[in-house]
């Protein structure tokens, strides 16, 4: 390491420990704000301020209008999104080099059953260097380790030759209706990193899904002569089981090392089951819905077709299906799948910086879920990576909690990755020692 960065990492990491204080009354302030589904607008004002004190240009917009609405890749269970406004920042360079989006969700899943909480959900209550709340995690952590990121730099006066965009996107926990705004907006880059809670792993590749309907059909006859009927709840069994091996033969295709710690690596989930209307009738209808993972090798259609043609194949198991085909139906929301080369600069830049704060090589691997990457990457032509301070096993869970040292390391690690993918001047770290932080 040259002596200019042992300057640059050191500077960083004074600013962000004189610092750490007032970042985490920051996350505090933005799980307090419980910013879900329709209630996003007093957590965005916080981001808002918070950009505004960095010294960005801010862009502020409510999504609106047949571009958005009717895009292929439009998903959302509303079409008004007044009061729920995304939120950008631009940190323009000086030109000649690459630009960065950091693109993080403000808004959270509901809370849930506050009985199951040791803290109130929305209290940002801090025990043994846990901060507690529902999106602490999912993703507030790592949206304020991006923002702690800007501001070290900075208030450094580190000057930076690509731009950089930030981000804090509405509607990704629906879909990500809030990015797909950003990018129909002209919000596109070089590269992205989205801070996903991925326990400190960097994943190039995100893991797409969708959510589908299956109707399976009966005939309904009185429960007493069950015999002069066909339960489709029986027949629904059948599908159920017929959907397990089109997911074991699914996953018998994964062969990249980046899944080879994840025991399904494209899951078929029946997460719902509704039939029948009267206990002593034989249940002519049922209805499963489930959501079915997708390959970043393969499309959204690729899938959609796989999954239909697998249950035209039911009739072969049982001549019922044969006059009575299941049908799958389509609907509510779904997330793209994304790729980035595993060689590509911006994963190189971000694990060496990783090595240096960390002292260890990162673990690479797959997204196990989906993330708004899959847009950057497709819609936006944007190669992302998702790499985050918050905790997997935290998500949408009771008690949920971020560990604080995560969401500064996160921040150190990607003020130095901004550095390396946008680029500076020649000799410009030298005169960082004359750098004062902003808590002075």
């Amino acid at each position: 390491m040259s002596e200019e960065r042992k300057m640059l990492k050191y500077h960083i990491n004074q600013w962000l420990t004189a610092n750490r204080e007032q970042g985490i009354r920051l996350l505090q302030k933005l799980v307090k704000a419980a910013s879900t589904q329709g209630n996003e607008v007093q957590a965005q004002k916080i981001v808002m301020k918070t950009l505004h004190k960095i010294g960005l240009k801010v862009d502020v917009w409510e999504p609106e209008g047949d571009e958005v609405i009717k895009h292929p890749y439009f998903t959302s269970p509303r079409n008004e999104f007044k009061g729920s406004p995304n939120v950008v920042g631009l940190l323009k360079g000086i030109g000649g080099g690459r630009s960065l989006i950091l693109n993080g969700h403000i808004d959270i899943v509901p809370e849930g059953d506050h009985q199951q909480w040791e803290y109130d959900p929305f209290s940002g209550e801090i025990s043994n260097g846990r901060l507690y709340g529902r999106g602490a995690t999912d993703m507030k952590g790592g949206n304020v380790s991006l923002l702690l990121a800007l501001s070290a730099l900075r208030a450094l006066g580190i000057p930076l030759k690509g731009d950089v965009i930030f981000q804090s996107v509405i509607e990704e926990e629906s879909g990500g209706l809030g990015t797909l705004a950003a990018i129909l907006r002209g919000y596109k880059a070089d590269a992205a990193i989205i801070p996903e809670p991925t326990n400190m792993r960097i994943f190039p590749k995100q893991q797409g899904s969708m959510w589908f309907r299956a109707h399976v059909k009966g005939r309904s006859a009185h429960g007493g002569t069950r015999y002069e009927g066909v339960s489709a709840i029986e027949k629904a069994l059948l599908v159920v089981e017929h959907i397990g091996k089109l997911e074991k033969r699914r996953n018998e295709r994964i062969t990249d090392p980046l899944y080879s710690k994840i025991p399904i690596p494209l899951p078929i989930n029946v997460g719902k089951i509704e039939g029948g209307d009267w206990p002593s009738s034989v249940a002519d209808l049922v209805k499963l819905e489930g959501r079915m993972g997708i390959s970043p090798e393969e499309t959204m259609e690729e899938a959609k077709h796989e999954l239909e043609s697998w249950m035209d194949e039911l009739k072969e198991i049982d001549s019922w299906f044969s006059e009575h085909p299941v049908t799958i139906e389509w609907f509510g929301a779904r997330w793209v799948p994304g790729s980035i080369d595993i060689e590509h600069k911006l994963v190189k830049y971000l694990s060496a910086s990783f090595r240096e704060v960390l002292g260890h090589e990162p673990v690479i691997e797959a997204s196990p879920w989906g993330t708004d990457g899959g847009l950057l990457t497709k819609v936006g032509s944007t190669p992302t990576i998702v790499f985050g301070p918050g905790v997997t096993e935290k998500a949408h869970f009771p008690n949920e909690y971020i560990e604080i040292d995560k969401v500064f390391e996160v921040a150190e690690i990607i003020a130095l990755t901004i550095v390396d993918w946008c680029g500076t001047p020649p000799d410009s770290c030298k005169t960082l020692s004359q750098a004062n932080d902003i808590s002075s």
